[in-house]
C-alpha cells in the first residue's frame, strides 16, 4: 500500500479538474487522473509529472458502470487506498442565447444527460470508490457544485445569479442534497463529505467567461480535499465560507 497520500480527481483533464490535481499534487498528494479521453489525460499527466507531481492516468466515464468499477480496480492496484475523492466532472448540457436554460423548453432528453452525469455519476464513482476510502485513515470526498444551486439565492430576485438554467442549476441542487445524505450516512466514520463552488471561472466550460482563473476555482475544493479531521462535513462552501442551500 502506497505511503502518499491517494487522491483521486474525476474530469481532471483540464480547466478546475486539473488545477485541483495540480494543487494537490504540490501538496505531496498522488493523484489519479481521472477522465475520459485518451490522448487529453496522457497530456494532462505528462504536464503534472513535468511539474513534479507524482500522477497516474485513470480512464473514467461517469456515465459508464463498467468505466467506474474498472477505474476503482486500478486505483486500489496502484496504491491500495484512497484519502480524497474529488468528484468534479460535469456538464452544463445545451443552452439557448444568453446561455439559458428555458423550463418551458427544455429537451428532457438533455435534461437527464446532464443528471446522469452530475448526480448519477457521483454516486456511481462515490460508492465504487468508497471501499477504498474506508482504507484511509483521513478519508475526504469534495463534490464540485455551483453557487446556482443554493435555492435561497435562486429564490432572491434582490440577488444576480445569472441566466435561468433549467437543467444545469437544478441538477447541482440535486447534488448538493445527495451530498447532505452521504454525510448523514456516513457521520462517525471519519469521512467528511463536503460541496464545493469554484465560482465563475474562465474556462471552456463557460466559454471562457468569468472573472477568476482555474487555479482559483480550485481553491475551495482543495482546501475541503485537506480538513483535519474533525472539520466540517455535509456542507457547501465558497471561497468566502458557507454558501445557504
Amino acid at each position: 500500500m502506497s505511503e502518499a497520500r491517494i487522491a483521486l480527481v474525476t474530469g481532471a483533464n483540464k480547466g478546475i479538474g486539473y488545477e485541483i490535481a495540480a494543487g494537490l499534487g504540490a501538496l505531496g498528494y498522488r493523484v489519479g487522473v481521472g477522465a475520459r479521453d485518451e490522448v487529453r489525460r496522457g497530456s494532462a499527466v505528462e504536464k503534472l509529472r513535468a511539474a513534479g507531481v507524482d500522477a497516474f492516468g485513470v480512464p473514467l466515464d461517469v456515465t459508464g458502470d463498467l468505466s467506474v468499477t474498472v477505474a476503482a480496480e486500478l486505483v486500489e492496484r496502484r496504491a491500495g487506498r484512497l484519502d480524497v475523492l474529488v468528484n468534479n466532472a460535469g456538464i452544463s448540457g445545451e443552452t439557448g442565447p444568453g446561455w439559458a436554460q428555458d423550463p418551458t423548453t427544455l429537451d428532457l432528453a438533455m435534461v437527464l444527460r446532464v443528471v446522469e452525469t452530475n448526480v448519477i455519476g457521483v454516486i456511481r464513482v462515490t460508492n465504487a470508490m468508497l471501499p477504498l476510502l474506508r482504507r484511509s485513515a483521513s478519508p475526504r470526498i469534495v463534490n464540485v457544485s455551483s453557487a446556482v444551486a443554493s435555492l435561497t439565492r435562486q429564490a432572491d430576485p434582490g440577488i444576480e445569479v445569472g441566466p435561468v438554467m433549467a437543467a444545469y442549476a437544478p441538477s447541482k441542487s440535486f447534488l448538493n442534497a445527495v451530498t447532505v445524505q452521504y454525510a448523514r450516512q456516513l457521520a462517525g466514520t471519519g469521512i467528511l463529505v463536503n460541496a464545493a463552488c469554484p465560482g465563475l471561472v474562465a474556462t471552456d466550460f463557460t466559454g471562457f467567461q468569468g472573472p477568476r482563473t482555474p487555479r482559483q476555482g480550485a481553491a475551495t475544493a482543495i482546501r475541503l480535499a485537506t480538513l483535519p479531521d474533525g472539520g466540517p462535513t455535509g456542507s457547501f462552501f465558497e471561497d468566502d465560507g458557507v454558501i445557504p442551500w
